[in-house]
């Protein structure tokens, strides 16, 4: 399945790393009436080729892969592109989902899942990665100490560094800073960036705090910005507060 010569601006480019050609056919077959335009390779190392050559709305990323893991895949990818990845699995284990999150991706897709449950995933990291999105104009820029957050166009950095964020990091890190200096609980989190159709597991909200913090460079001890409220949640804070 080549990649078009030419993609087509009005379509999404989609692109699957599975060496179940199968599975990608059919997936295919499912989106391209839906406005994907989906490009399939089957070993870790053409697909971590392709996922860096190119510029994708996202990537369906499966764990068992010849060649090279895909958590070798997803590893080598986020150190230079920031691109929504969506592992493939057929596992159940928690922890290898959690070390996934940890390394970068965007959300875990069952192979089990229905096809109404892919695209509803694919459209959701899809707009919280879209930079060219427009925001109301109620959302001017937010500052909390040397952290500044631009929601017109998607950014934040730290003093004069940008922050390279995820969309799900930087999701998180808006929701708290739109409520800074309260609490956020991991269910209202859960709620406002993963929205009612996503899969829930536990874990899922600490995973990606833990990865802001330290992007942040914040320690969880003595954390200037992101604070741990035990049994309740999470808050934004003034690095000048007590």
């Amino acid at each position: 399945m080549p990649p078009p010569s030419h993609p087509d601006p009005d379509r999404h480019q989609l692109l699957i790393v599975d060496d179940d050609q199968k599975l990608c056919r059919l997936i295919a077959g499912y989106l391209d009436p839906l406005g994907y335009e989906v490009t399939a390779v089957h070993t870790g190392p053409e697909g971590l080729e392709r996922a860096l050559s190119a510029t994708w709305h996202a990537v369906l990323l499966d764990m068992m892969l010849p060649g090279m893991d895909g958590f070798e895949v997803l590893k080598r990818i986020r150190q230079k592109s920031e691109v929504p990845v969506l592992m493939l699995t057929n596992r159940g284990d928690e922890a290898d989902r959690i070390v996934g999150l940890e390394m970068g991706a965007d959300d875990y897709l069952p192979k089990t899942c229905s096809s109404r449950e892919m695209l509803a995933r694919l459209r959701a990291v899809a707009r919280r990665s879209n930079r060219q999105l427009p925001t109301e104009a109620a959302d001017g820029d937010i500052h909390v100490g040397l952290l500044r957050i631009q929601p017109a166009s998607y950014t934040a950095s730290l003093g004069d560094k940008p922050l390279h964020l995820t969309p799900v990091e930087y999701d998180l890190l808006l929701c708290l800073a739109r409520a800074v200096g309260r609490v956020k609980t991991r269910d209202q989190l859960l709620e406002e960036i993963r929205e009612r159709n996503y899969e829930v597991f536990d874990r899922s909200i600490d995973v990606h705090i833990s990865a802001l913090r330290k992007k942040l460079g914040d320690d969880p001890k003595h954390p200037r910005f992101i604070r741990t409220v035990r049994t309740a949640g999470y808050a934004l804070m003034h690095p000048d507060a007590e």
